[in-house]
């Protein structure tokens, strides 16, 4: 009987290691999955507003005037790049900078997988006495219909105060497929004056599918463990 009992312990205990080592090899290979690459599937430094390929511009003011234009240097100058190398906004995006602004810059349509970060730079000029505001938003699709915008994802400025120097600022959304961020500076003309952006970014996170097939297969030799332990 002794015997007996002291072989079956010896037969299952290379079982049981094996398992141990799948299990510990698929939570490394889960933790590596979790940091899945990031791609970047937009950079835009603003060299060449006029030029931009795939950007939309919607100004909605009333009445409206200028759009969004390449930058004043003598204001202040450009994040990174050259002194000119931004994108701007000001009070002139309602005719003559009278009425009410609501000036729009949406990014290209942009092919998302999952978490994906939004960054960009922004900062305006700071003469006294006005409340620039800067709205950042997003919408599923491949649409500039304002109306799809519904995510507000941050609000710069207003009553809080805009960044006199250039600053930094994040966004986070989770969602896969087409999609597109918009840009929207608005408020009374009389209380705006003049925004930078500068060095927009978006990195979507991307599986790479060799992991998921390790993944896959990681479970099943666990199953297959389990099975062998319990005979």
């Amino acid at each position: 009987m002794g015997p007996c009992i002291v072989h079956e312990r010896a037969s299952m205990k290379p079982v049981r290691t094996l398992f141990a080592t799948a299990a510990l090899s698929l939570a490394a290979l889960g933790a590596t999955t979790a940091r899945a690459a990031g791609v970047e599937v937009l950079s835009e430094g603003f060299d060449d507003v006029a030029g931009l390929s795939g950007w939309a511009q919607v100004n909605h003011s009333v009445p409206a005037g200028s759009a969004w234009f390449q930058s004043n240097p003598a204001l202040f100058p450009a994040q990174s790049g050259a002194p000119d190398a931004y994108a701007a906004a000001n009070f002139l995006s309602a005719a003559n900078g009278s009425g009410s602004v609501d000036n729009w810059l949406i990014t290209p349509v942009l092919d998302l997988s999952g978490t994906t970060v939004l960054s960009f730079y922004t900062r305006h000029d700071a003469l006294p006495g006005f409340n620039d505001l800067l709205e950042v938003r997003y919408a599923a699709g491949t649409g500039t219909n304002m109306a799809d915008f519904t995510t507000l994802l941050t609000t710069i400025g207003g009553t809080a105060g805009y960044p006199t120097d250039w600053q930094q600022f994040t966004a986070t959304i989770t969602n896969s497929g087409n999609g597109r961020f918009a840009f929207r500076y608005l408020g009374p003309a009389d209380t705006l004056n003049y925004v930078g952006l500068d060095t927009v970014s978006v990195v979507t996170a991307v599986p790479e599918p060799a992991h998921w097939m390790m993944l896959a297969l990681g479970l099943a030799m666990i199953t297959l463990l389990r099975r062998q332990s319990r005979l």
